[in-house]
């Protein structure tokens, strides 16, 4: 299962009032393992940056002038993500800004179906507790220390830690519930331990099989375990 975990920054709150995007990152998973493949992109938002947002990221417009403008990557950042399931932190502010952005261009719009919100995960799993992403690195013990401004790619590689602890910790699953069954005339290729020739002799004392019966007999008669 291919996911795409991702963040953006932007000049502001609401692009129905100008706000743009600056910055796309996001970092790609298969099975809930990182596969080192990313997606980074500073963008020219074609106005000047608010100070607010500037302390937020550090993205100025100096820095941001001969970066490409939103219309020149938005269908290569289309082509990376493709179909994948896009997991994000507090989903409803970044899929407002893609698809305001892809409006623009006249490009599809990405579905609503196709976000994992990792912050409605969190709310859910901790109610009351802080649910930023700090916040979540500090109960799971992910380190952040290089997190002193807001960053895209920088965000979204912290994410997915978070995230894959959010699921279950990392690898929850080990695919141990999909193993395949030998076809027809084949040889089971998996590992299974073979009996011992001779077992191993018991390794309880006769003073630790006493005590053990003495505090069975405490626990009344009829025992569960010797009505096999």
């Amino acid at each position: 299962m291919r996911e795409i975990v991702l963040d953006t920054e932007t000049t502001g709150f609401d692009p129905s009032t100008g706000d743009r995007i600056v910055e796309i990152g996001a970092v790609e998973l298969m099975g809930h393992v990182p596969t080192g493949r990313t997606y980074h992109q500073y963008i020219n938002p074609e106005r000047e940056m608010p100070q607010e947002a500037f302390e937020v990221h550090g993205l100025g417009d100096e820095f941001l002038r001969d970066k490409p403008k939103f219309a020149e990557i938005g269908q290569a950042f289309l082509d990376f993500i493709g179909d994948a399931k896009l997991v994000i932190h507090n989903a409803a502010f970044d899929i407002k800004f893609l698809n305001a952005e892809l409006g623009w261009m006249k490009l599809r719009q990405i579905p609503w179906e196709q976000a994992i919100d990792t912050l409605a995960i969190a709310r859910k799993k901790f109610p009351g507790s802080p649910s930023s992403l700090d916040a979540l690195c500090r109960r799971f013990g992910i380190d952040n220390s290089s997190r002193t401004l807001h960053g895209a790619l920088l965000d979204s590689e912290i994410l997915a830690e978070v995230y894959l602890e959010l699921i279950g910790g990392k690898q929850p699953d080990f695919g141990l519930s999909q193993r395949a069954a030998p076809k027809a005339g084949e040889a089971s290729t998996e590992w299974a331990p073979r009996p011992r020739p001779t077992p191993l002799p018991s390794r309880i004392s006769e003073k630790e099989k006493a005590a053990h019966a003495e505090f069975v007999g405490k626990l009344g008669g009829d025992p569960l375990w010797l009505k096999a």
